[in-house]
């Protein structure tokens, strides 16, 4: 038992050692001012509004998307060269893309590049922290404000709509909660009642 012990908690810090990507926006005045992102190449996705954040949002990509993501990281070099462009654009937040293998480190700093693949993984990015932040505006909402619950719901519905949400089974739980409780509003249960069959027929 102790040398089977063993083995897992090898495999375990193996695992912790293997290729990650980190990405994080600083934008102060916005709403969050900061985001981080890790995802490691089997999918899995870990969103916080705070470094070091204990309790972060977690969900997971399907395997292709985990590939194109990754697959873009190594086009870019795993970001060994400046992405910054040199044009004079708005400040957009300061974002960070860095590449984590064991003890091997790389990243780059940038307001906006006009590189395709680093503005093809900055959306990504940004996609996971809108659906990230659609979990959390709807929990919340569940927990405290009833009463805002559709207004929730529809900002949920918008962003599936423009296809702008990834991990959709994440949401489930949550949208069958609301459809069971009938202390939330019928409008709100039929909204959420839509929303989790889209999901569940969802073929992306």
């Amino acid at each position: 038992m102790k040398f089977s012990l063993m083995i897992l908690l090898a495999c375990g810090a193996m695992a912790a050692d293997g290729p990650r990507l980190f990405y994080s926006k600083s934008f102060p005045g916005s709403v969050p001012p900061y985001v981080e992102i890790n995802v490691d190449p089997g999918g899995a996705v870990e969103y916080r509004e705070a470094p070091g954040e204990d309790n972060p949002v977690k969900f997971r990509l399907k395997d292709g998307e985990a590939a194109e993501v990754f697959g873009l990281a190594e086009k870019l070099g795993h970001f060994n060269q400046p992405l910054e462009s040199p044009a004079k654009v708005a400040f957009m937040g300061t974002k960070t893309f860095r590449w984590e293998n064991g003890g091997e480190k790389s990243e780059a700093k940038f307001n906006y590049s006009q590189d395709p693949s680093a503005q093809a993984l900055a959306d990504w990015f940004e996609r996971m922290a809108e659906s990230a932040q659609r979990e959390i505006d709807l929990e919340r909402a569940a927990k405290y404000d009833k009463l805002g619950v559709p207004r929730s719901l529809l900002l949920l519905r918008v962003a599936f709509d423009k296809k702008r949400l990834i991990g959709l089974e994440q949401y489930l739980p949550l949208l069958d909660r609301i459809i069971k409780n009938e202390s939330y509003m019928h409008t709100a249960r039929e909204q959420a009642g839509e929303l989790a069959d889209l999901i569940r027929a969802d073929k992306r």
